[in-house]
């Protein structure tokens, strides 16, 4: 198997301090915990999303170095989050209006009961092997996110299941046979948390030799070089950032407010395209009502704009 030579890691380009985490563990006093939790990232001027459940914690947070820094060291002070991993990019501006902490059924909603990644789960591949592993004829390769991630960038060869939501993704399983006509399937998502799952349910369905990308896709932009890369286009992040590139670079997508879509400087330029209102992935979905009230909305965006202020529908 040849290894690819791995990029540096990329040098600090934001102000700003962007870590996605998650961590999948026996987390019963997850509800006691998210108060003190809250106040910590209030008081330290952190904001993102984390969210909370028995199975553990996800989320994407931003801040000073010193804050994340900060946070992180006290996440893993609690002996249920010792081995918890993060991912690091930067941002040039804050990319999360307010901080949430919130309690989940499942910290990444499958809907499946008793899937356990800590029971059952795949063989982890560094980003450094990935390319070897996707380029095997033998290996069917699956994108686990939805359709509006994957409509900005995905591996070369990669099955997209065009889910709207992870819901979805067991019954495209089921309905699709043919994922058995090879011996392997190569799972992968943005930092590795939907792929635990996606994994575990893969071989609680009988698939033997499953495997998923260790960090996800934003692992594999830090390290591997763009020379080398199967990847193509960018990634969609949940964040003020909208998508990033190889070495974890702020990407060149906007968001259409009324649809969620990812959207390119080209697509801008479309006349279907009305800042908050429409784009031309959703114009002709979207009602002469719709619009009225997106526009409505985005005048007190630009009001709270002007005053200095956040909007948080914007």
């Amino acid at each position: 198997m040849t290894e690819i030579q791995t990029s540096p890691r990329p040098e600090p380009t934001g102000a700003f301090l962007v870590a996605a985490l998650y961590h999948f563990a026996r987390f019963e006093r997850c509800e006691a915990f998210r108060e003190p939790l809250q106040a910590f990232c209030d008081e330290n001027g952190i904001k993102g999303t984390l969210l909370l459940a028995n199975e553990g914690i996800n989320g994407t947070v931003a801040g000073t170095d010193a804050a994340v820094t900060g946070l992180l060291a006290y996440l893993r002070a609690q002996p249920e989050l010792a081995k918890l991993e993060h991912k690091e990019s930067r941002a040039s501006k804050m990319p999360f209006l307010r901080m949430k902490v919130r309690i989940k059924k499942e910290i990444v909603t499958m809907g499946v009961e008793n899937i356990d990644p800590n029971r059952i789960v795949g063989t982890y591949v560094d980003p450094k092997d990935w390319n070897a592993l996707i380029s095997d004829p033998e290996t069917i390769v699956i994108d686990t996110r939805n359709d509006y991630e994957t409509a900005i960038g995905i591996f070369q060869g990669a099955v997209d299941p065009q889910t709207k939501t992870f819901r979805e993704f067991p019954d495209w399983v089921k309905n699709n046979p043919g994922l058995h006509n090879k011996p392997k399937i190569a799972m992968y998502c943005t930092g590795g948390i939907r792929c635990e799952k996606a994994t575990a349910f893969m071989k609680e369905k009988g698939f033997d030799e499953v495997f998923h990308l260790k960090g996800g896709i934003l692992k594999y932009l830090e390290e591997v070089p763009p020379e080398e890369s199967l990847w193509e286009g960018a990634c969609f992040v949940f964040d003020e950032r909208v998508s990033v590139e190889h070495g974890l670079k702020e990407g060149n997508h906007k968001l259409c407010h009324a649809c969620r879509n990812a959207i390119t400087a080209e697509e801008i330029t479309s006349p279907l395209y009305e800042e908050g209102v429409s784009c031309s992935n959703c114009y002709h979905s979207r009602t002469e009502d719709d619009r009225l009230r997106y526009r409505q909305r985005q005048l007190q965006i630009a009001l709270a704009k002007k005053r200095g202020e956040k909007h948080i529908g914007g």
